[in-house]
């Protein structure tokens, strides 16, 4: 499952709420605890499928679970941010 497809989405949504370099430093410094946080996300999806898709609930788990893929997200996160 890969979370690309909702990145747009994210960034714009963090960049609108001004949280966007505030997440970049949690995804980056969380390491050792985004695991615990992605299992979060896992036991907490059929609450948090009621505010959004739950591909994209599982899309952040991944996300959060993927090393790679989150400082990936990190890049895109702060490249959209000086558009």
């Amino acid at each position: 499952m890969l979370s690309y497809p909702f990145w747009g989405n994210w960034a714009h949504f963090l960049q609108r709420s001004k949280l966007d370099r505030a997440v970049a430093v949690l995804l980056e410094a969380a390491d050792p605890v985004k695991i615990l946080l992605a299992q979060t996300v896992y036991f907490g999806r059929p609450l948090l499928t009621l505010a959004m898709p739950e591909e994209e609930c599982n899309a952040i788990a991944h996300l959060l679970e993927n090393t790679a893929e989150s400082r990936s997200f990190v890049s895109f996160l702060r490249e959209e941010g000086r558009d």
